[in-house]
């Protein structure tokens, strides 16, 4: 087995959508619709070696709209006002972790793109701002059909989400 690299390039599609909501209210809304991943009770499946059909149970169970916060920054307020930056933002992963399993058996470099980055920040007249790039981009940078159809789907559950939250969907991803 030899050594090398391979190179993927790919368009980004920044999605920055402006929200009619303040920071904090969106914020809330954003956090119920999305809510925190519990490792515990996934921890617990890997514990006892459940089978996948659990997995995806619990997932359904606790992603109603088929995403969970793996991680927040909390709000960057506090240290960005040090040097004079007035903005709130928090940035989050977003994700599914059986959503990403789709992609991962076929490639598991895809891990460099999912969880999915967002952004509420915000905007410069007082509302809020989502910001995600689209996920179909990166990972049809694979270049594997299946990975990039999953990339697709993932466009469609952000719209989804989104419509949720009654916030624009941007053309091109439903």
């Amino acid at each position: 087995m030899g050594q090398g690299y391979v190179e993927r390039a790919y368009q980004a599609r920044c999605l920055d959508i402006s929200v009619d909501r303040p920071f904090e209210e969106f914020r809330r809304q954003y956090e119920q619709a999305v809510p925190p991943y519990d490792a515990e009770a996934f921890n617990a499946l890997v514990a006892r070696d459940a089978p996948w059909d659990d997995v995806l149970a619990l997932m359904r169970e606790r992603a109603p709209h088929d995403f969970l916060i793996y991680y927040s920054s909390g709000d960057l307020h506090p240290m960005m006002t040090l040097a004079g930056d007035p903005w709130h933002c928090v940035e989050y992963l977003m994700g599914n972790h059986t959503t990403a399993e789709r992609m991962f058996r076929h490639d598991p470099a895809v891990m460099l793109y999912a969880p999915l980055r967002t952004v509420i920040c915000e905007g410069p007249h007082g509302g809020a701002r989502f910001v995600i790039e689209q996920p179909s981009r990166p990972f049809g940078s694979f270049g594997v059909d299946a990975i990039h159809e999953v990339g697709r789907d993932l466009d469609r559950e952000v719209a989804a989400l989104l419509a949720h939250l009654q916030v624009p969907v941007p053309a091109g991803l439903s």
